[in-house]
């Protein structure tokens, strides 16, 4: 009977229960956070009178010592303690004594739960912003180089219009700037202390719940304790915007795979991030955006488990809710090691220029650009000019010829109106840099909007 609560049992919880119900093997990853939590409860209680100033001392130097025991590998984590925070005090209790038994006043496990974990989430919040940073600032080193670049920009996978490959890597930064602003709102939605909310309803001790939030670094406490105890939205949060961000990964992973296949040739990821073949020598396998793409399933998961674990929940605590971190810790290291292979696999690829525009070639990717001029120059309805130009792409087809190196005469073979200035615009290059208009391709449009990440990232 060496539970902290056994007071009101008569047999011992069989060794089958302590191994189904423990959750210490898991939540131990929250040591820290409980351990500065506890120093803040312990110094509020003391302010306000609820243990002296010798049993605060006894307190905070015991809880730096079970610390250092933890770090330094000493500490021995048991199943039959249940979870860490029963472990941690039972550790604290056998160094100092009764003072250690004084720490759990005016609080609950369900508080104290709900503020570790609240408290990590939060801190992982701005890790992962500053990672997403970090790769963002590898992406506009490329992207610097390759603002002329042209690129065959494409919708169902399909050759459409001539882009540049700054451009294209523009929309990914874009996709990660989102995610960045979701985990700061979030962070900000979020940065209350539910310290002091105790089991469901609060507690009869007089105590500040505004220091212990100061102490800990919250903008503020929680308004309802019955929801504070039971709320999870802060990680399923996370979960979403962490599974949001690795679905914009996986996209750029896709592509990354198709690119550096032979068949587009568009990029050559470097030896370090590439693996072989154990049957086929010549293999240069894209391992890591592939691994990128899978892992992008395995944070759903846990998002939709979280999801399914408090859709049927009454309040306030349930044990179910003990489901909640193993999937938000594995998400957190999904997510930083993605962003990290994923920073390095950028700077160290090769990107193969020559190739990109080389593909621009085929498929008539100025078609637009001669309905364009046939409506701007020569006075023709859009619709009509549409038509006109499926003419012109059939008989480049016909003659196996991009419809930008077509020789002039069977376009005016097509329509005597189109005069020989439409050569100008059936360029690649010049079909690329006339799309100027705000957050188009045009390399002077693309400038600016390198200009405002690097801004944003402080680059």
């Amino acid at each position: 009977m060496d539970k902290m609560w056994s007071g009101r049992f008569s047999a011992s919880a069989s060794t089958l229960l302590d191994k189904f119900n423990a959750s210490i093997m898991y939540d131990r990853k929250l040591y820290r956070e409980d351990i500065e939590g506890s120093i803040a409860h312990a110094a509020m209680l003391t302010q306000q009178g609820i243990l002296t100033n010798d049993e605060l001392t006894q307190i905070v130097d015991g809880l730096n010592q079970v610390k250092s025991e933890i770090e330094s590998g000493e500490f021995e984590w048991k199943i039959s303690d249940e979870d860490l925070h029963m472990g941690i005090e039972k550790r604290l209790t056998a160094l100092i004594g009764d003072a250690g038994k004084k720490l759990h006043t005016a609080r609950s496990r369900n508080d104290q739960v709900a503020t570790d974990f609240r408290r990590f989430v939060l801190r992982k919040n701005l890790e992962i912003v500053d990672a997403l940073k970090l790769l963002m600032r590898e992406i506009v080193v490329v992207a610097d180089k390759h603002t002329e670049t042209l690129l065959p920009g494409m919708t169902h996978l399909q050759h459409a219009q001539p882009t540049n490959f700054a451009f294209h890597l523009c929309a990914y930064l874009s996709m990660f700037k989102r995610d960045i602003a979701r985990l700061e709102e979030s962070h900000k939605r979020n940065n209350v202390s539910p310290l002091g909310c105790a089991a469901l309803a609060g507690t009869p001790h007089a105590i500040d719940r505004d220091k212990t939030a100061e102490l800990l670094g919250f903008e503020s406490v929680s308004i309802n304790c019955l929801d504070t105890v039971s709320d999870r939205d802060f990680a399923l949060e996370i979960l979403f915007n962490i599974s949001t961000m690795m679905m914009h990964i996986s996209r750029l992973s896709e592509e990354l795979v198709m690119w550096s296949s032979y068949e587009f040739g568009f990029v050559e990821l470097s030896d370090e991030y590439s693996t072989g073949s154990s049957i086929m020598p010549q293999k240069k396998n894209p391992d890591v955006p592939e691994l990128l793409r899978g892992k992008t399933g395995r944070v759903y998961g846990s998002l939709m488990g979280l999801l399914t674990v408090m859709k049927g929940l009454p309040l306030a605590y349930n044990k179910d809710t003990q489901e909640d971190k193993e999937g938000v810790f594995d998400s957190v290291e999904t997510a930083e090691i993605s962003l990290e292979i994923l920073k390095e696999a950028i700077k160290t690829m090769e990107v193969k220029a020559h190739n990109m525009e080389s593909a621009c070639a085929v498929g008539h990717l100025s078609a637009t650009d001669l309905a364009d001029y046939l409506v701007e120059k020569c006075d023709i309805p859009f619709r009509e000019a549409h038509f006109i130009t499926g003419r012109a792409v059939a008989k480049g087809e016909e003659l196996n010829v991009d419809l930008s190196k077509m020789d002039f005469k069977y376009l005016k073979e097509i329509d005597e109106r189109i005069g020989e200035d439409v050569m100008e615009f059936l360029g690649l290059r010049n079909s690329m840099n006339a799309r100027t208009s705000a957050g188009g391709t045009a390399t002077v449009r693309t400038l600016e909007q390198l200009e405002y990440f690097k801004k944003y990232l402080n680059f």
